[in-house]
């Protein structure tokens, strides 16, 4: 070596790596400096630990602050990392040289330069007569032979970048300009520890300015008076989806998955990829052959050569997967995006790495309940009466109050409280929220207690402390709860808006219900819950009357939210009386909006409380001629709205429905059209058909046995077709063979 070796590369590229492998073998550096945070070298001997498995991130953190944090990601088939492995394995100095990061944290904004900002790939390949960066670097640095010329490409590379920053100076980046000042005062503090025997392994972008003419002074100048703030680092796993660039991170890659098994694959990288690919598609019961392998291969090739490509790229390869095993489809190709070609890849750090105490009970929590974090998004399904189960939600629901949010829960395939179904994500940006979290307390446990104590003393909304109830008794946490409780008797004395009221009674009936599933005390929580109907049933009649139409439709949530949430609460005979009679008093008062009236009706009908007489009664008056039609209009959606098989199988409530329809003046018909097309559109596509066909045929008198003329919709009784399964029914009877009950009268 004869000076400094500079291996100026794109951070992630297979073809990069192994250039800097090759380059490191050839030049044998007695030191080995790397972009990176300086702080990070004391972490340098986990990157040699059997246990660390890329890709990973070095994370940084502001000790008073974790939000305020950075991440230095590294994958396999990243020359950084091959080069920290190299330098670790042949026992040469490795050292981080960019700006520390208790300076880039601290620098918060950063004054831009004047020149645009420069995409440097994209110049080049531009300048090459490429319209697509990646691949005019697949083409000249991932596709080419690093054994012919370890040193080839980056010179290749140092020139060009060169050119472009004498033509952009910074490209827009003006801070590069202090991180290369100090990235040469490392250089020349290693050139004189170890001579010549140094490599620099850094983005192709900074090259020019650690090879050219700089001064001391001038680089002491750019660093003095830097803002500075204290900072801890550690190692954190990462996952492949965020390396692409679609993910936000800067220095992103379009494919990592292609990229590691580029740098993986042994041999014959395009027949192995296809290999890949069909036991994907096979697993998803699509039917690939090794035929189709094959044809794959051989068609990517082709296009290839004319592309004049030295090689497949992935585009070549996509191309013949989309033909050869997809049919010409693009539905294939996006899981073969999301699993092969970006992957769902989470990496692995050391027990040893630091973190703080949160970080480790977590981890312990995670093992003992094996629940092991994935990159992959996956279903959870959790039976509470199991204890590893409950104890996965008890952690589920603490992290979620944490503010982690490894898991959401989802829609349960069953309607049973003892299940819970989650979806589940590890992603690498949790880590920071551990850390944050980590101000609450040193267990999962203990920080949930406080940060629920927290929260519930600062609440000042009447929901979110019912909401608070609900999720301590979700993530069991007794402790917490006598706090909780304290408050929200508190505010739920003082608070007078009959729909706040009605807003958090549900939460608490659920609540009262998770307890008992769970087996965890709710001590309290009953009186409180049953105040709260108590002055419900008082205050929701005269909050009703008079609100326009926005005030109805949300004042009618509020109305079946609370009536599914009677029942649940303790004494509900006595509850659901006194709620049942509040609900008259809506149905038959005209200052109460039509909406709430109709709605008043349909859960005293659904509920037993009148019979379908008196529905219809209640009807009849709001369809009367002297009811303005948007007023009856509003009664219809708020009678039907939300289920239309009443209306199928009371063929009276569908006759009068018709009849008011029919009789609304053609003025007045515009203006109620939309309001009915928003009611009957929310219906089923087989309740609407019904109804259709009902209307078609026009009222009748049904004449069949039993019946005294009831008007409604339809024909009597088709006598021959009801015949015809008497049979079957005298079959599943054990009466077969009798005579008599062939005959449909026989069972009027």
């Amino acid at each position: 070596m004869t000076g400094p070796l500079l291996l100026g590369m794109r951070h992630h590229g297979p073809g990069s790596a192994r250039a800097v492998r090759a380059a490191l073998e050839a030049a044998r550096p007695r030191a080995v400096l790397v972009e990176g945070p300086p702080e990070g070298d004391a972490l340098l001997d986990l990157a040699a630990d059997e246990a660390m498995r890329p890709p990973v991130a070095l994370l940084a953190h502001v000790v008073d602050d974790p939000a305020r944090s950075a991440f230095w990601p590294m994958a396999e088939f990243s020359p950084e990392w091959v080069a920290l492995r190299w330098g670790l394995e042949h026992g040469a100095q490795v050292r981080f040289i960019d700006l520390p990061a208790s300076h880039s944290l601290a620098v918060e904004s950063v004054e831009e330069g004047g020149g645009p900002r420069v995409d440097p790939l994209g110049s080049l390949a531009e300048a090459a007569g490429y319209d697509d960066p990646e691949r005019w670097w697949e083409d000249v640095v991932e596709h080419r032979d690093a054994a012919a010329d370890p040193r080839a490409p980056f010179a290749a590379l140092g020139e060009a970048m060169a050119v472009l920053r004498e033509t952009y100076g910074d490209g827009g980046h003006a801070v590069d300009l202090v991180r290369e000042a100090y990235m040469r005062t490392q250089m020349r503090s290693a050139v004189r520890e170890f001579g010549d025997q140094v490599a620099v392994v850094c983005g192709a972008w900074h090259v020019p300015a650690l090879a050219g003419k700089f001064t001391v002074a001038a680089d002491r100048a750019l660093l003095k008076g830097l803002p500075k703030v204290k900072a801890e680092l550690t190692w954190v796993p990462w996952t492949h989806r965020r390396l692409a660039r679609r993910s936000g991170y800067g220095a992103g890659i379009d494919s990592p998955g292609w990229y590691g098994h580029l740098f993986s694959a042994p041999d014959r990288p395009v027949e192995r990829w296809m290999t890949k690919v069909a036991g994907l598609l096979r697993a998803e019961d699509r039917q690939v052959s090794s035929a189709h392998v094959i044809e794959a291969v051989r068609l990517a090739g082709t296009l290839a050569a004319m592309r004049g490509r030295p090689l497949p790229g992935l585009a070549e390869t996509t191309d013949a997967v989309r033909a050869v095993m997809c049919e010409g489809s693009d539905v294939p190709l996006g899981l073969i995006r999301e699993r092969l070609i970006v992957g769902e890849v989470l990496g692995e750090v050391p027990d040893a790495a630091p973190a703080v105490p949160l970080q480790r009970d977590l981890v312990r929590t995670q093992r003992s309940l094996r629940l092991k974090p994935e990159a992959l998004e996956r279903e959870l399904e959790l039976d509470l009466r199991k204890e590893t189960d409950a104890g996965r939600s008890r952690l589920l629901h603490r992290l979620r109050l944490l503010g982690i949010g490894w898991g959401e829960p989802a829609q349960s395939r069953s309607t049973g409280t003892f299940r819970e179904s989650w979806r589940l994500r590890w992603e690498p940006e949790l880590s920071v929220r551990v850390a944050e979290a980590g101000v609450w307390g040193t267990t999962v446990s203990g920080a949930a207690t406080a940060k629920a104590e927290s929260d519930a003393v600062g609440a000042t909304d009447l929901g979110a402390i019912t909401s608070l109830a609900e999720l301590c008794l979700l993530a069991e946490l007794p402790d917490a709860l006598p706090v909780v409780m304290r408050a929200l008797a508190d505010r739920a004395a003082l608070d007078t808006d009959v729909a706040h009221l009605a807003q958090a009674l549900p939460a608490l009936a659920r609540t009262l219900r998770y307890g008992d599933v769970r087996g965890t005390t709710t001590a309290g929580l009953g009186e409180v819950a049953a105040g709260l109907a108590e002055r419900i049933c008082v205050g929701l009649p005269p909050a009703c009357a008079g609100l326009d139409g926005d005030g109805a439709a949300e004042m009618r949530t509020h109305l079946d939210a609370v009536h599914a949430a009677m029942g649940l609460l303790p004494d509900p005979d006595r509850l659901r009386e006194r709620w049942c009679g509040v609900l008259g008093r809506l149905a038959s008062r005209d200052t109460v909006p039509g909406l709430l009236r109709g709605r008043a009706v349909r859960l005293l009908l659904d509920d037993g409380r009148i019979a379908g007489e008196d529905a219809a009664r209640h009807m009849g008056l709001a369809l009367s001629p002297g009811t303005p039609p948007a007023d009856a209009a509003a009664w219809i959606e708020g009678f039907v709205g939300g289920g239309g098989m009443l209306l199928v199988h009371d063929e009276r409530l569908l006759g009068l429905v018709d009849g008011w329809l029919t009789s609304v003046a053609p003025d007045a018909f515009t203006d109620v059209l939309p309001l009915l097309r928003r009611t009957f559109a929310a219906y089923e596509a087989g309740v609407r058909r019904t109804l259709g066909e009902l209307v078609r045929r026009g009222p009748g008198v049904r004449t069949g046995p039993g019946d005294a003329g009831v008007p409604g919709f339809g024909a009597g009784l088709d006598a021959a077709r009801a015949d015809a399964v008497l049979p079957l029914v005298a079959l599943l009877l054990g009466r077969h063979g009798s005579r008599d009950l062939y005959r449909s009268d026989s069972f009027a």
